[in-house]
């Protein structure tokens, strides 16, 4: 070794190590950071701070207030399994009872005081001399920490129509991911683009109050009867007074969930009647509920059963049946200063356009939505973009030590987003623990685990309906810009939670480095 490397050893060797904020930062306050968040105090880490762009915490169901918000899965499963809660009002709530349990849940748990809203993160480095992470917000401050946990979610970005003319709309365009409450709908004429999952909710709820409503849908959705019963004072305390039985019930849909996507999403290949007898009612339900046939098949869908996420309403079809709401299937070949025009030379006049487009996915701005640097300067957002998106077990990447994530590629298996915070959760933990218990502030998935963990990812989603079905006509987020399924990973909740409890620690490099090497 020359001297001037020798000196240049010494002088790192010996320097003072970093001065660290806190031991873990979670990027976002949705379901998933505060779930991090519990994770974390229940296995004795206390030293963490939740930063929040928003100017309040809660995510989702803070963020979005369109009318007739409902979750379209029960409460049994939707909601965390460590905080049951016995009086929602029906099987599935509303969006103010969400937002109600989402700071309900800050609060008990003490998180409000470790949260801080209206912080945008703009760039996390890692730093291999230290082994510790820089998070840059916005404005410049630095905030120095040993882990990080990115909990930003996927759906988060609104998707604006890219239809020519629509910069020169004159009227009010309003995205329902950033609903105007204050703007009355009442005597308007509203074109709404999109017949997704939000659509299906605000088009029944502004019906009543608008003078014309006419919904342009580009892809038909599947669509079932939601069973969704006031829950009685009687049924409420029965969940109170024994707990069990919600615990029971959890259970019991997990376990019908499991077998119907298990077998139907996840084996389509083997057992393709089961999506097939969902279709044949589905169809039936349509045909029932629309008394205009020609509309009805407008609304059945060309593709399987899940190509495109399903979802539940007792009350669409039958709006569709009123006078002043116009269902249309014809493309849109541009928009107006006052109104739309559809590619049959179709001029509709308007005074309000609701754009129910979704939201960006799995690209650099929104998966991870800042400027994520690992090891020998990688960015996260570049390399999924060049390499595609991946991490092993849905929850870390080779060359990002350090650094846990809620909703990465192929983290969500099973009954509902919690399942995902349940795993991804327990994956951190498991990790985290074996670092305490081994003094070790390094800890880094090997790639050769990584590598097997994602060829076994595209070996078995070709049995799925998403590959093995009919999708092309689906028009579905699910799939990137590489033909690939992010989003999903092509196992069963049930085997997902296994693994995240029993997956190896030797497919990680968990050890103790010292200040100063990298």
């Amino acid at each position: 070794m020359s001297a001037a490397a020798q000196s240049n050893e010494e002088h790192r060797s010996t320097r003072p190590a970093t001065k660290i904020d806190h031991e873990v930062v979670i990027i976002g306050s949705g379901f998933s950071g505060l779930g991090a968040a519990v994770a974390l105090h229940e296995m004795g880490i206390d030293d963490f701070v939740i930063l929040e762009r928003e100017g309040e915490l809660g995510g989702t169901w803070v963020q979005h207030d369109y009318p007739g918000l409902e979750v379209d899965m029960p409460f049994f499963i939707y909601s965390y399994p460590f905080e049951m809660k016995s009086d929602w009002s029906r099987v599935y709530p509303t969006g103010p009872e969400m937002k109600a349990y989402t700071l309900h849940c800050a609060d008990k748990y003490d998180l409000r005081q470790r949260t801080r809203t209206g912080t945008t993160v703009d760039r996390a480095e890692f730093d291999p001399s230290d082994s510790l992470w820089r998070i840059t917000i916005a404005g410049g401050e630095t905030i120095v920490s040993r882990f990080l946990v990115s909990a930003t979610g996927l759906l988060v970005q609104p998707r604006m129509p890219d239809i020519e003319g629509i910069d020169d709309f004159e009227g009010k365009i309003i995205h329902s991911a950033r609903w105007e409450n204050d703007y009355d709908l009442t005597g308007k004429r509203v074109a709404m683009i999109g017949t997704g999952a939000t659509a299906i909710q605000l088009i029944p709820a502004i019906a009543d109050r608008v003078e014309q409503l006419d919904v342009y849908q580009r892809t038909a959705i599947w669509l079932l009867p939601k069973p969704n019963p006031k829950l009685s004072r009687a049924i409420q305390r029965a969940f109170e007074i024994l707990p069990f039985l919600q615990v029971l019930t959890r259970w019991l849909t997990n376990l019908v969930v499991e077998i119907s996507m298990g077998m139907g999403m996840i084996r389509y290949s083997r057992f393709p009647w089961i999506f097939d007898w969902i279709e044949k009612k589905a169809v039936e339900y349509i045909r029932g509920e629309i008394d205009d046939p020609e509309m009805a098949e407008k609304l059945i869908p060309n593709y399987s059963f899940f190509c495109k996420r399903p979802s539940f309403s007792n009350s669409l079809y039958a709006t569709f049946n009123r006078p002043d709401v116009e269902l249309v299937t014809d493309p849109i070949e541009r928009i107006t200063k006052s109104g739309l025009v559809t590619k049959d030379g179709t001029t509709r006049e308007v005074d309000v356009l609701v754009c129910a487009t979704g939201y960006n996915v799995f690209n650099r701005t929104c998966t991870p939505g800042y400027e994520l640097i690992g090891k020998d300067g990688v960015n996260l957002g570049e390399f999924w973009e060049e390499n595609r998106f991946q991490a092993y077990e849905g929850a870390t990447v080779p060359g990002f030590p350090n650094l846990f994530l809620f909703m990465g590629p192929y983290s969500a298996a099973g009954a509902s987003y919690f399942t995902m915070i349940d795993t991804q959760s327990k994956h951190m933990t498991r990790c985290l623990r074996e670092a305490r218990k081994r003094g070790a502030n390094y800890v880094e998935v090997k790639e050769p685990a990584h590598a097997r963990d994602f060829e076994k990812v595209n070996r078995r989603r070709s049995g799925t309906v998403l590959f093995a079905g009919r999708c092309s006509t689906a028009n579905s987020y699910y799939f990137d810009a590489n033909g690939d399924t992010p989003g999903i990973r092509p196992v069963t909740g049930f085997e997902h939670w296994l693994n995240s409890r029993f997956f190896s620690l030797k497919n990680y490099l968990i050890e103790k480095r010292a200040s100063g090497n990298g």
